[in-house]
């Protein structure tokens, strides 16, 4: 299992950076009292499947609970897992101004300076022991997660998906995809007597609608497009890549289409497939 423990001033993006965390795939816990981290340690080992990826904000708000924050690392060595610390720091006039804009109050006092003296010097252990150390003060939302997926720690631990959804417009466009491709230029087997029950999964519809002209250049092209694409969303700190096919009802164009793609790529990424609206059609299609 590995453990990210993720710390540093109040103010300079541990919210943003456990949100990142969480979106890709870590399970996180924010303000965990670190006498309580052995448990977590333990709780996430023993479950089936267990939980390989941790993370944990440990900060400054702990200090109503320990007088030094050196008091941390005989707990950190003593668990048995590999542990990092990731610490986000901040110019002292960029956090009393992110204060200022949210109108929050210090954790450690009713000052915003004071607040961020103490806090600096209740956290100079932590920082000094940290594997990994970010400024934030220049730094936006994105620019923080792409940050963190250049981790190497991380990184590792972060594969790149792939979704693959069909669907049909009639039911709307699904709103989380990332690329949309509108199938409803090939022809529809719906009004061919004979296919008309099946769907896209079917042998018979495949072979109808791989005799269209364009349609293998089109897969070409969707599939060098998306490797193309995959580096520049993952230098965006994005790890997850939904591709949407839709045709008019969701049961035949889109659905080869979907189940096309995945089959020309699941053997290089992770990839999952999702006929959205083909249970409407046939009610004991499972997902």
């Amino acid at each position: 299992m590995y453990l990210l423990i993720v710390t540093g001033l109040s103010g300079a993006g541990k919210s943003c950076a456990l949100a990142a965390l969480a979106d890709s795939g870590f399970y996180c816990v924010d303000n965990l009292p670190s006498a309580l981290l052995h448990s977590l340690v333990k709780i996430c080992s023993e479950r089936t499947p267990a939980i390989d990826r941790v993370a944990v904000v440990i900060d400054a708000r702990e200090s109503l609970l320990v007088s030094s924050s050196d008091e941390f690392f005989p707990i950190f060595d003593a668990l048995p897992c590999q542990y990092e610390i990731l610490y986000l720091d901040c110019k002292n006039e960029i956090i009393e101004r992110r204060y200022n804009e949210t109108r929050r109050k210090h954790p450690l006092s009713e000052h915003i300076d004071s607040g961020i003296a103490a806090e600096r010097e209740f956290l100079m252990p932590l920082r000094e022991r940290a594997n990994y150390v970010i400024d934030t003060s220049s730094l936006k939302p994105n620019d923080l997660r792409h940050e963190l997926s250049c981790i190497s720690g991380i990184k590792a631990l972060i594969p790149f998906s792939l979704v693959f959804q069909s669907f049909g417009y009639k039911n709307g466009v699904p709103l989380e995809t990332d690329i949309t491709y509108d199938m409803r230029f090939l022809s529809n087997p719906y009004y061919e007597p004979g296919l008309r029950h099946l769907s896209g999964l079917d042998r018979e519809i495949a072979d109808y609608l791989l005799q269209d002209d364009y349609i293998s250049e089109f897969f070409e092209i969707v599939e060098g497009n998306i490797r193309k694409l995959i580096p520049k969303y993952v230098e965006q700190g994005k790890h997850r890549l939904m591709v949407s096919f839709g045709c008019t009802g969701g049961r035949h164009r889109s659905v080869f289409a979907a189940n096309t793609m995945y089959q020309r790529l699941k053997n290089d990424y992770s990839c999952t497939l999702i006929h959205r609206d083909l249970k409407s059609w046939l009610p004991n299609y499972c997902i």
